[in-house]
């Protein structure tokens, strides 16, 4: 299954389930929540969140700090958590700067 989250300030960024169920547990939310929203209020931390899981998730693959997700991929081949959570941090980040919340599974 396919989550979807979503925000009028920037464009659609799609997880699979058990992806999404991984972020919204760093997000400080409900990981089996098929829908749910993270509020103007909740953004700052929810930011941080991520950001800080996605710098040690490089640390673990022992990839360099990057601005952004790289085409390296993780040892064995598979895609890291940190490829698949940079783009949900710039829809936070844009969200954040534009003061709109983050719905997904609506």
């Amino acid at each position: 299954m396919l989550i979807i989250f979503k925000s009028p300030a920037c464009g659609d960024v799609t997880l699979f389930e058990s992806n999404a169920s991984q972020a919204l547990g760093v997000l400080g939310k409900d990981a089996g929540a098929r829908r749910g929203v993270v509020t103007v209020e909740q953004l700052p931390a929810a930011t941080s969140a991520l950001r800080a899981a996605i710098a040690a998730d490089r640390l673990k693959h022992r990839c360099p700090p990057a601005d952004d997700a790289d085409d390296t991929e993780a040892p064995g081949g598979s895609v890291a958590f940190y490829q698949r959570a940079v783009p949900l941090l710039a829809l936070l980040e844009h969200a954040l700067k534009e003061g709109t919340p983050v719905t997904w599974g609506v």
